[in-house]
Order: C-alpha cells, then structure tokens, then sequence
C-alpha cells in the first residue's frame, strides 16, 4: 500500500468512525508512516553502507596523493631556503628523508 493509500484509508476511517475516534485513526496513520519511513532509511543506509566501507579501505585518492605531494615539495623547499639561509644546512638531510618517509607510508596503501 503506498503512503497516499494510507493517507486515503486513514480519512475513509475518520469518517466512518467518527470525530471520538479521530485521535485513534491518526496515532494509527502516523505510527505506520513512522514504520514506513524507518524502512526505507534502513534500506538506504544498506546500499550505502557497502560502498562506504569500500571507499574507506580502498585508500587514498589520486587527487589526495597529489595534494600530499605538493605540500610536501613546497614544505620542504621553505624548509631548505630556510636551513640554506640560516646556515643550517646539516639538517636537510633528516627533512627531506622524513618526507619521502611520510610520502612514501601514505602512498603504500592499496590503490583507488
């Protein structure tokens, strides 16, 4: 029965009823409506919860790896202008190596 029968179904037994009976005939409507509607966001939340899980274990995106890669190239070149500047340079090694570390463990997961 769809949601407009129900609604039909409910007012034809408004009026065959009666008014003392109207608070009973519309609790009635709204607690299956309230079923009905509980039903189709369960079903929704089962099409989606597949694919969510899937999207969530399949790793990042290109778009993300991409992202992670500019950063990181534009991070570090501050960083080494910096260093170069302050005449640190002893310590590029480490920065560089922990982003191609920090690259390297993000992109290791399974591809999209």
């Amino acid at each position: 029965m769809t949601t407009g029968d129900e609604l039909r179904a409910a007012v034809s037994a408004r009026r065959d009823l009666g008014p003392e009976f109207e608070d009973a005939v519309v609790e009635s409507f709204l607690d299956r409506m309230g079923t009905e509607i509980d039903r189709r966001v369960d079903e929704r939340v089962a099409q989606l919860t597949p694919e969510a899980g899937k999207a969530a274990r399949s790793g990042p995106t290109e778009a993300q790896r991409l992202a992670l890669a500019i950063i990181s190239m534009a991070l570090g070149t501050i960083m080494t202008l910096v260093l170069i500047f302050a005449d640190r340079a002893n310590g590029l090694f480490w920065i560089w190596l922990g982003i191609v570390i920090v690259n390297g463990i993000y992109n290791s997961g399974k591809k999209s």
